[in-house]
């Protein structure tokens, strides 16, 4: 190989790079920020839950709430 290719291969490996490290950056805010996303969702789902809960009267009711047994 000539000096001149060598240089142009060089030229394009250091091209490539570049973009491969751009692209890695890109996917990293992007997973940074889908990880923020997803934080949210799981706390707007557990808030949710709660109001279903609080609106959703049991059955079962609560151990203080319960009527002793009766004593025969």
């Amino acid at each position: 190989m000539t000096q001149n290719e060598l240089e142009a291969r060089l030229a394009e490996l250091e091209t490539r790079l570049a973009f491969q490290d751009d692209m890695i950056n890109a996917l990293s805010e992007q997973m940074a920020k889908q990880e923020l996303d997803i934080r949210e969702l799981w706390e707007a789902k557990r808030l949710l839950h709660k109001q279903l809960k609080e609106l959703a009267p049991s059955n079962v009711r609560r151990e203080d709430e319960e009527t002793p047994p009766p004593h025969y």
